[in-house]
């Protein structure tokens, strides 16, 4: 094949404003990953697009297996309640209680408007 580019499990992006921290997870325009490194606003980030990683959750939320994860991207942190201005990033892969500062998500890859 000569049109095969990469395996797409990690994109390189420019960093978004304010930068990155390795392990967070950030949006750049519509992808969405986290981030493997940190870099400042304007650099070059790897972001990893897919797999399960454990991240921020809204703290006063039980999760289920299964439920569709939103992201609030002013704070990153991840919802289980549809909302205008989140998006959909991902689905919870374990139960994560309430109270609870990080829950697992498989990542999407890209973010769509959540529905309300």
């Amino acid at each position: 094949m000569k049109n095969y580019i990469q395996a797409g499990g990690n994109l390189t992006v420019i960093a978004p404003s304010g930068g990155t921290v390795s392990g967070g997870l950030y949006k750049v325009g519509a992808i969405v990953g986290v981030a493997t490194t940190t870099e400042v606003a304007g650099d070059p980030v790897v972001l990893k697009i897919d797999g399960v990683f454990d991240l921020t959750k809204t703290s006063a939320q039980a999760w289920a297996v299964g439920d569709l994860l939103y992201m609030n991207t002013t704070s990153r942190s991840l919802s289980n309640v549809s909302a205008t201005g989140l998006v959909l990033v991902g689905v919870a892969t374990e139960v994560a209680v309430n109270p609870s500062s990080t829950g697992a998500c498989r990542l999407n890859g890209v973010s769509a408007p959540a529905p309300v």
